[in-house]
């Protein structure tokens, strides 16, 4: 099959490089804090926790700590994309793909002593629906109902049948959650989970204690006692980690951090592993200027991803050319075939064709965000920026407003025809990092607002598709 999907990739969004995300909220205590556990493994985070309530939180750093004190009816095996059994035993589906249904396992109950039950498992998706919560999309674009059939068996009735429902429900907002400690009708912090660790102690944006829960039915954790600590920037989690007051420092460390204790391996060990994080470029598709593809396309030949890798990141992330991350199945280099490493003559070739030249710049706001992803992002538009007038023929202000207005008002009013964003995958499949951008009813969401019926029938399509060797020449 040809690529249909890889020219769309194109002219809609480009993807620059690998890198990680952010959250927010609030919360206060005057607890004094107990003493503290023999012998833990300290963690330490520029990150936060958002809310302890998965109808609610939406955030990487969040559904990390859920994936530790809760679980899905399926899970991923660790350090795999492959899912097994949680705390569902099996589950079959039916003929047409429109059901499936779960056999849970029995004798499990959540921290606070409530049993899992079937009725419980329908609370909290039915809960998860009702508050309409920012992950609540999740589940409302796909389930139509939950039924339960007996104790220990309930089933899932579906909109429409996917075939990466599987990968859904390994998600924070399918974990079935205890009724005795969130209430149905509000968002609410609540420590009580049903994972392989329980929450012991927690003080917001300062520290987070965790101890193996005992009445978990999996494999015990290796570490007993697992604390987190929070620092407020960069430089306070590196200093952290020299004073010895940290094990490990993770999320995050600027790249000149990074590539100090990499000269120091006698001291410290750096730890790479490939993640599915990306940061990309929005064009807004559905007005001008870039409902005219021919900039969209001088855009995505003109940016120099490699020196963003290089000169900001320091190597400790790789260029993207491609919306689905290297290492997952259906990855190819759309971007490099068809544009070729920061191409500035083809750009100025569709520069022309659109109309501009040295005396007529194509002039853009071209936006970020300052603080969200980290202190480097203003050097990140910086070389975006160079990038494009490099050309002669485009004109490049740097804007910026931060996270909140950024994202809640700025991108849902269209004030910002281009700008940086950043994805972490909600479920692990190639669709999260295409149906979300390219299909007309979802791309609005994101800002892209690209809309085109032969590309929604292709997703959909794939969708569908019950293996991976049907689905990867659909998006291929």
């Amino acid at each position: 099959m040809s690529n249909p999907i890889r020219k769309a990739y194109v002219i809609a969004i480009i993807i620059i490089i690998l890198i990680a995300a952010g959250g927010y909220y609030w919360y206060t205590t005057t607890r004094k804090p107990p003493a503290p556990p023999p012998k833990p493994i300290i963690l330490g985070t520029t990150d936060k926790i958002t809310i302890l309530d998965p109808a609610k939180a939406y955030d990487f750093f969040t559904w990390e700590i859920f994936q530790n004190i809760g679980e899905g009816l399926l899970k991923y095996k660790p350090g795999t994309t492959e899912l097994e059994p949680g705390l569902a035993e099996s589950y079959t589906v039916s003929e047409d793909g429109l059901t499936y249904t779960f056999k849970l396992r029995k004798g499990l109950k959540f921290t606070d002593g409530t049993p899992l039950t079937a009725d419980v498992v329908k609370w909290s998706i039915d809960r998860q629906m009702h508050l309409q919560g920012d992950p609540s999309w999740l589940v409302t674009a796909f389930v139509d109902s939950v039924e339960v059939i007996d104790d220990y068996t309930v089933a899932f009735h579906l909109k429409k049948a996917v075939s990466y429902f599987p990968a859904l429900v390994a998600t924070v907002p399918y974990f079935p959650i205890s009724p005795e400690a969130w209430p149905w009708d509000e968002f609410k912090d609540a420590t009580v989970g049903i994972g392989p660790y329980k929450i012991t102690y927690w003080e917001r944006d300062v520290e987070l204690r965790l101890e193996a829960n005992p009445d978990y039915y999996g494999t015990p954790p290796k570490s007993k006692y697992f604390v987190v600590k929070f620092y407020k920037d960069s430089s306070s989690l590196r200093l952290a980690l020299e004073a010895g007051e940290i094990d490990i420092a993770w999320r995050t460390l600027l790249p000149t951090d990074i590539e100090d204790f990499k000269k120091m391996p006698d001291k410290y060990n750096v730890i790479e592993v490939p993640g599915p994080y990306i940061r990309y470029i929005v064009m807004r598709c559905n007005q001008p200027p870039f409902d005219n593809v021919l900039l969209r396309k001088a855009i995505a030949a003109a940016v120099d991803r490699e020196r963003i890798c290089r000169d900001v990141f320091l190597g400790t992330v790789e260029p993207l050319y491609s919306m689905i991350p290297k290492g997952m199945w259906s990855h190819i280099d759309a971007f490099l075939d068809e544009y070729g490493e920061h191409n500035i003559e083809l750009a100025r070739q569709y520069l022309m064709q659109a109309g501009y030249n040295e005396t007529h710049k194509f002039e853009i706001e071209l936006w970020y965000t300052p603080t969200h992803y980290g202190p480097t992002e203003a050097d990140v538009a910086a070389l975006v920026k160079e990038a494009l007038e490099e050309t002669g023929m485009i004109s490049v202000e740097l804007k910026s407003a931060e996270w909140a207005t950024y994202a809640a008002e700025y991108i849902a009013q269209g004030v910002m025809p281009i700008f940086l964003l950043g994805w972490y995958p909600d479920y692990i499949d190639p669709d999260d990092y295409t149906t979300c951008f390219l299909h007309s009813e979802y791309s609005p969401d994101l800002g892209v607002f690209y809309s085109n019926p032969r590309m929604d029938e292709l997703l959909e399509e794939a969708m569908v598709k019950k293996t991976i060797e049907e689905r990867t020449p659909i998006y291929e």
